[in-house]
Parts: structure tokens; sequence; C-alpha cells
């Protein structure tokens, strides 16, 4: 996991809310600490979230420095408030007040370099939304709190044979078309390529571009968007040193020998970004937001609430995302040392 820099300062991890999966799966990742060779982190959130799914020990500490003196022995744990009764696979108001304010705290200890870096569980945006969230989504949230604007904070999916940027992300697939324009390709492309150099040790990056119609759009035949928008913001990230390529038909850019061509496909809409994602990665793949003054990554996947309590929980998605979290925290630190 090092790579030969000073120690990194354990990760803080967000348990997201607490009525879903996110308190077995951060349970289960330090259990797993040994196997899979975790660095020391802490969860930020209500213990009882963890008490209520798991039998295992639980250190509570009010620093996150406590959390090397802890972790080998228990799950270290800094409480934030008392979300009252947790029942598994049951949020309520309570439950997201938990999740929005384990959030708050995490991101404030990470920016404040207390943490080595952000992971966060999954949350629910219903939930959120209910206590007055007004934020698309965690990955706008960490972005503002970082003073970073929503343009210069990019969402990336990545697992251990693929990594996708969606251009644009939780808006219908109606409006994908009006949406996206040349600037912001480029300014996605921009960050995304920054970001494979920060986070992943990628010295020049490739950049492949889906197009946004069928057969990338045949030439005119079947759509203008390649031509006008993706093909000119290609050439710009060309004259500015970017190895960038495309546009690509969506339906043939995903297969083994296409994957091994780049190092992240940029799509122009969420589904065609995250479903080849999710297929092959289903159980680690990992969101990491590219752009940030930190590191902030999380399992790609929600609640789950059908299976909280269950001890059914996957958490190879939050052992893949403290592990990314690690590794591209301590390249950053090492490359400023």
């Amino acid at each position: 996991m090092a790579l030969g820099g000073p120690r990194l300062a354990p990760l803080a991890v967000a348990l997201g809310d607490p009525a879903g999966i996110g308190p077995e799966i951060v349970a289960k990742a330090w259990n797993a600490r040994v196997l899979h060779s975790l660095p020391p982190f802490f969860a930020v959130g209500d213990p009882g979230s963890i008490q209520s799914v798991w039998d295992g020990p639980i250190a509570t500490i009010d620093s996150p420095h406590h959390a090397f003196d802890r972790f080998d022995e228990a799950l270290p744990v800094l409480q934030v408030r008392d979300s009252g009764a947790i029942t598994p696979g049951q949020p309520n108001m309570a439950s997201a007040h938990v999740a929005l304010q384990s959030l708050e705290v995490a991101v404030g200890l990470a920016s404040a370099g207390a943490a080595g870096a952000l992971v966060t569980g999954p949350v629910s945006k219903s939930q959120l939304y209910a206590i007055g969230f007004n934020h698309p989504g965690q990955t706008e949230f960490v972005a503002e709190r970082c003073g970073v604007t929503a343009e210069n904070a990019v969402m990336m999916l990545a697992g251990p044979s693929l990594r996708v940027v969606p251009i644009t992300v939780h808006i219908p697939l109606a409006e994908v078309s009006e949406r996206l324009s040349t600037d912001l390709i480029v300014a996605k492309a921009r960050v995304t390529a920054r970001g494979l150099q920060r986070n992943f040790g990628i010295e020049r990056p490739r950049l492949a571009f889906a197009g946004l119609n069928p057969h990338a759009g045949e030439q005119g035949a079947l759509g203008r968007e390649e031509i006008d928008i993706i093909a000119p913001a290609i050439e710009r990230l060309r004259t500015e040193g970017i190895d960038a390529t495309g546009p690509f038909a969506g339906d043939t850019m995903f297969h083994a020998r296409a994957r091994a061509t780049y190092d992240a496909a940029l799509c122009p809409f969420h589904d065609q970004a995250l479903i080849p994602i999710k297929t092959l990665h289903f159980d680690d793949g990992v969101n990491i937001t590219l752009g940030l003054p930190i590191v902030r990554t999380s399992p790609d996947h929600g609640t789950a609430f059908t299976l909280a309590g269950r001890n059914e929980a996957n958490p190879g998605a939050m052992i893949a995302a403290i592990r990314m979290a690690a590794s591209a925290a301590q390249r950053r630190s090492d490359a400023a040392a």
C-alpha cells in the first residue's frame, strides 16, 4: 500500500445512512484489514448502527489520531450523534440527519488534514432531500465543501479493468443533448486527465470518448452531436497535449481489447458509463471524485435497505474504496514530499 512517503493520517470513513448496509460493510472491511492490507481508518457516525448488525469490537475515539492506537484491536469510531433506536432497513429522519452530520464531519477532517482521505458510505438521496439536502448527491456536496465548482469535480467509476466518466450525470436522458457542450466535455476531460496523473500515477493518460448516438452518429445520418460537439472537444484537447480519441460507437468500447487501448472512457450520459462498470465490477467498483484538494472515494452502490441487517452485504466495494483512497492519498503525499 505504502509508496514510500511519510505515513498518512488515518482515513475517515463516513458510515452513510445508519439504516443501510454502510455500517455492516465498514465493519466487514475492518475484519478483512489484514487479508487486504488495509491502512488504519476510522468510522464516522453512530456506533449503535454498527452494534445493531455486528458483534465485533468497537473503540470509540475522540480524535482521528487515536485510530492508530486502536485499529489493530478494534474498529475505531468517531461518534457524531446518537441516532436513537436503529432498525436496519428502515430509514427515518433521524438516520438521515446522522448520515448528513457524519458526512459533514468526515469532509471537514479530511480537508483539515486530520484524516488522510475521505471514504463515504452509501446514503439515501430521498431521505436526505426530506431533511433539506439540496445537492444532487454526495459528490456535489463534498466538492462544494472543498470550494470546487461542480464543473471542476468529476465523478469517475473505477474497477480493476475499467475506468469511466459520465460527462452528464443525474439528468433525464431527454435533456442530455441540450446539456452536452464542447466546453463541458473539455472541462471534464482536463480534470480526468489530471486526476489520472495525480491519483493513479498515469503519466500520459489516454482518454477515449463515446458517441451519443447509435454507431457514433453514422457521420451525421443518426445525429450530429458527434460532429458538432464531441469531435471539436477532442480536437481542442489534442491541441492541449491530451491523448484523446473518438468519438467511438458506445457498443464497441467495452470489450477487453478495446479497454486495453485507453485509461478512461468518457461517456455523454450516465447509464452509458455506469452499465459497463457495474457489469464488470459490481462488487469492487469504486466512485472516486477527481478535481478535489482531498482524496474522496465511495463504494459504487447504494444503501441496499432490503439487505440491511441480514449479514448478506458484500464488503468488496468498500474494501476497494478504502484501498484506492489510501493509494491515491499516498501517491499525492509522495509527489508533494
